[in-house]
């Protein structure tokens, strides 16, 4: 779907790249903000300490071991995708916020990553709804970024082009994705140290 938000795609249905682009990316964040907020609301509840701190350490390192196994492909998920019949029907910055939003979220559409259930979790460790805001912001900002490949595809060879690069980028990214788990464990066991 998001190939299908390309300055080529958005020229032919008359809209904006960069103004769909926009959308998108402020659906992402806002949407990852507000769930992240709510996240850590929630875990304000719960009592204070480095509980917490243990508890995102053993949920990084199970993240981590399912990702960098077979078990990624028997996450529990949703099948639900974005409806792509919007972008016949809506404003190239509608959909692009509604479409934004969704992956925002998280875990509203198709979860191929734990760490897409391990950034939820974080936003519950966190205690508040400051800290649950960030991490949900810097998820959906993540998200968002998937669209910046798409800036260059201005006719069908490009792409062409940016879907032989995405094939070949996929274990690359999973490659990142693992490093950026392991990095994550790194700071929780130097705070708790």
């Amino acid at each position: 779907m998001l190939a299908s938000i390309t300055p080529l795609g958005e020229r032919s249905r008359g809209f904006s790249w960069g103004l769909t682009a926009s959308a998108f990316a402020v659906g992402a964040v806002v949407a990852g903000a507000l769930g992240g907020a709510v996240g850590g609301a929630l875990g304000s509840l719960a009592p204070a300490g480095q509980w917490r701190d243990v508890v995102a350490l053993v949920l990084l390192a199970i993240a981590l071991g399912i990702d960098a196994t077979g078990l990624r492909r028997r996450l529990p998920s949703t099948r639900r995708q974005v409806n792509e019949d919007w972008m016949g029907r809506y404003r190239g910055w509608v959909y692009g916020i509604a479409f934004g939003a969704q992956l925002g979220a998280g875990v509203v559409t198709i979860v191929t990553s734990a760490a897409v259930y391990a950034a939820a979790l974080g936003t519950l460790l966190s205690g508040g709804v400051g800290a649950g805001a960030v991490i949900g912001a810097a998820f959906g900002a993540t998200r968002a970024l998937s669209l910046l490949p798409t800036r260059r595809v201005t006719d069908p060879a490009a792409l062409v082009r940016l879907h032989d690069r995405l094939g070949r980028a996929e274990a690359p990214a999973g490659r990142l994705a693992l490093a950026a788990e392991g990095a994550a464990i790194a700071l929780v066991i130097v705070g708790l140290l």
